[in-house]
């Protein structure tokens, strides 16, 4: 069977291998481009400062650019000329491979004259005044390159900065902040510097009222004739520059359209505002307290115009979720006689009631459901002030294919209503918030059912009360100081005994849990800069119960500490989600995980409330294992070591949980994209559980031997998985399907845990131990 399943796979190489063949459709006399080979001073050994760079940018401003490659194969063209010439104008499956994929780039194509001139621009930009491009074409084969050689010279620096002399008006403006200028004597020639200088003026002027100004009024006069590669550089206002964007502007009168439309601009115009502060309301309907705008709009009467008033009162007008229609205007009075300016703000509001459907994929790690549908009603505007109340019902699964747990693992079914204060509610007076970002005070009320198949069912009720609030476009905090959770459980297994012998954990996890606390959450996230290279995201978050709740709480008959005479849990649980997308190229990312989470149970509570602790395995997490399988530790429940049996009773948790994982995503075609990834991690308990003995008809717990954490093992204790996988990434939603197994297995005794000798594809009984199908929605980080 190995040897077959070998000659199978050398036979079907061989095929895609010669199906992507990069020249077998070219005609004669005709070569296929490979792309563009920049030599940077070939006939000296001197090397520029930043030289990769100047020479990558170099290679990228040539055109064309040759054909898209994968690892070093060109799929999208092999798959082209796989198909060969149609035999229909439309349809079939010629036509489709020729739609995905990619006709030759010719040599032909390539114009030395136009990159040569290019590539010369370029240099220029980056100071080499002096810089020379040479360009030919190299062929081998049926394949040819470009070659240009690319002579430098010196790269001139700057001699001398001069700024306007003048001491009054814009030029005056343009001295007082010359200090913060870009143009450093000695830097090097750089026209992006010179660029990113007039905007740094332009800004400038623009937060001291000189809102006509335009960076195209400033002009940057070089001269190279300094000698010894320098330039002096004087800075100036252009004489055709216009009166208007010389002088600095005031605000006059504040004019609010809140429920504007085109049908209705003439009636609300000759209608009469209200006037709140320095503002002019135009709400004939009554549709927003006037109270909201004084926390919207910025900008005060007879105050100078700056740009950070305007982007703030924009960015709030756009961020409030009340608007489907933001515009400000500034009118100069008297067609730019006199230096005021009139602001109109006109918003047109959404609809008050909206419904929405939406399909996710979760990946927190104490989470039972990985991908969820959900169906949500808005109602907007609720007291006139921007409030927002939203009422969902949604349902979730996590489902694993194949393996020895094989079949659906849990589903959920959850309702929330939650409101949302466009404000902080304090007790405190003068708590706001004055950046681009609106505070939210948020209050939620919940009811979830999760279910674990026909093993038992989870009820949890959850309100919570707390603020959210982003510092940056980069960073946002959530603060909930009073969160309150009951969880009830109910066995639906045909026997306790039995569930309670496969995972001796469980019976103390599906007692009642009252969760009285707070929580805290902070992320950062720079994923929306799509233009980096590497973005990073980062979760962490800090939950206690019972810590201040408890100061409050009486003591019951057995001593535990209680409210409403129901014992509340007392643990600190901190937890940190730490990824990094680093772009290869558009085509392919290189994605990673780090997720490190801790539990501390004191008082009342020996260990982590179950729906707060930690698991391991599942479809978003350690793919080649069945979902929440894993630990604690080296841990393992009997029925799995015994190859003729089988459980779903799978659920093992942990106080602590360490986890990596790191994935190769690539474009195949169209929005179909794949992935080859490898997980590893796994869950202890912070001290082993030794079980406990039979005290009257309380029976017996066994203990889970090899739970515990001890650091110096740790390493030793994780689990290893690998796969790939398939996703049809639609933007709006993503469809996953992950194929893995496992390659290290910590139950297994220590010396025997790596498995990868035991891997073997051709064998059915191995496939179906060990193969793992996880669809999902989403990605899984």
């Amino acid at each position: 069977m190995k040897k077959l399943t070998r000659s199978g796979l050398i036979i079907f190489t061989c095929l895609i291998w010669g199906a992507c063949s990069t020249t077998k459709s070219l005609k004669p006399g005709q070569f296929l481009y490979t792309g563009a080979e920049i030599k940077i001073n070939p006939d000296s050994k001197m090397k520029i400062d930043g030289q990769k760079e100047v020479k990558d940018g170099l290679e990228s401003s040539t055109r064309p650019r040759p054909n898209k490659s994968l690892l070093g194969i060109k799929f999208k063209l092999g798959l082209y000329n796989l198909a060969g010439e149609p035999k229909k104008p439309k349809g079939g499956l010629r036509n489709w491979l020729r739609k995905i994929g990619e006709p030759p780039v010719l040599l032909s194509e390539v114009k030395i004259p136009y990159n040569r001139a290019v590539l010369k621009s370029y240099m220029l930009t980056q100071g080499y005044l002096q810089a020379e491009v040479t360009g030919d074409t190299v062929i081998k084969g049926k394949k040819g390159k470009a070659v240009y050689n690319v002579y430098t010279g010196n790269r001139y620096k700057i001699k001398s900065v001069a700024f306007p002399p003048d001491s009054v008006g814009v030029a005056a403006v343009i001295n007082q902040t010359k200090d913060k200028t870009l143009l450093q004597v000695g830097n090097n020639y750089d026209l992006e510097t010179f660029k990113n200088e007039r905007i740094r003026i332009d800004n400038d002027l623009k937060e001291r009222g000189y809102f006509y100004f335009s960076p195209d009024y400033l002009i940057l006069q070089v001269d190279s004739t300094a000698g010894q590669n320098q330039v002096d550089i004087r800075l100036k206002v252009k004489d055709i520059a216009p009166d208007a964007g010389l002088k600095p502007y005031t605000i006059n009168n504040i004019n609010i359209y809140p429920n504007y439309s085109l049908r209705r601009d003439s009636a609300l115009r000759k209608s009469t505002p209200e006037v709140y502060k320095d503002f002019n309301i135009y709400d004939t309907r009554k549709t927003f307290k006037p109270g909201l705008f004084d926390r919207l709009v910025f900008f005060k009467k007879d105050e100078f115009y700056n740009r950070r008033d305007h982007n703030q009162s924009l960015n709030r007008m756009v961020n409030i979720g009340a608007f489907q229609a933001v515009k400000a205007e500034f009118l100069p009075l008297d067609s730019f006689k006199n230096n005021q300016l009139d602001l109109n703000i006109y918003l047109t509001p959404l609809k008050k009631n909206s419904l929405s459907f939406s399909v996710t994929g979760t990946s927190k790690s104490n989470n039972f459901v990985g991908s969820e549908v959900k169906l949500t009603q808005t109602t907007r505007n609720l007291f006139r002030g921007a409030e927002q109340l939203d009422v969902s019902v949604s349902g979730g699964f996590e489902t694993q294919v194949s393996g020895v747990a094989k079949g659906l693992n849990s589903y959920s079914f959850t309702a929330e209503s939650k409101l949302s204060f466009p404000r902080f509610i304090t007790p405190f007076r003068g708590v706001n918030s004055t950046n681009n970002f609106i505070p939210k005070t948020l209050a939620s009320l919940s009811y979830q059912i999760l279910s674990r198949g026909s093993s038992y069912n989870l009820n949890s009720i959850k309100t919570e009360f707390g603020y959210n609030w982003k510092e940056s476009q980069y960073k946002e905090h959530t603060f909930n100081p009073v969160s309150i959770n009951y969880v009830t459980s109910k066995i639906t297994a045909s026997s306790k005994d039995t569930l309670f012998a496969e995972n001796p954990g469980l019976q103390k996890n599906l007692e009642k849990q009252f969760i009285i606390g707070s929580n805290y959450n902070f992320t950062y996230s720079d994923q929306m800069n799509e233009s980096q290279r590497n973005n990073i995201y980062f979760n962490g978050s800090l939950e206690t119960g019972g810590n201040v709740w408890g100061m409050f709480a009486s003591r019951n008959n057995e001593g535990k500490k209680s409210i409403f005479g129901i014992p509340i849990n007392q643990f600190v649980r901190v937890e940190a989600d730490l990824r990094d997308y680093f772009k290869i190229n558009k085509n392919i990312t290189w994605a990673s995980r780090l997720n490190l989470g801790y539990g501390y149970a004191y008082g009342n509570s020996t260990s982590l409330p179950f729906v707060r602790q930690f698991f391991a395995g599942g479809t978003n997490d350690i793919r080649a294992f069945a979902a929440r399988s894993l630990g604690p530790g080296t841990y393992y429940y009997k029925n799995f070591l015994d190859p003729g049996q089988t459980s779903s009773y799978t659920d093992q948790s942990g106080d602590i949980k360490a986890m990596l994982n790191t994935e190769l995503r690539f474009k195949l075609f169209s929005i179909v994209y794949g992935a080859l990834f490898i997980d590893a991690g796994n869950v202890w308990l912070r001290k082993e559980d030794e079980g406990t003995p039979a005290i009257g008809d309380t029976p017996a717990i066994e203990g889970r031997p090899g739970s515990g954490f001890e650091f110096k093992d740790a390493l030793k204790e994780l689990a290893v998985g690998t796969g790939a996988g398939l996703r049809l990434d639609a933007t709006i939603f993503v469809i996953r399907l992950d194929v893995a197994f496992p390659v290290r297995k910590p139950f297994l005794p220590e010396g025997n845990r790596w498995v990868l000798n035991e891997v073997d594809f051709g064998s059915s009984t191995w496939r179906k131990e060990n193969l793992i199908y996880n669809i999902g929605i989403g990605y899984p980080f």
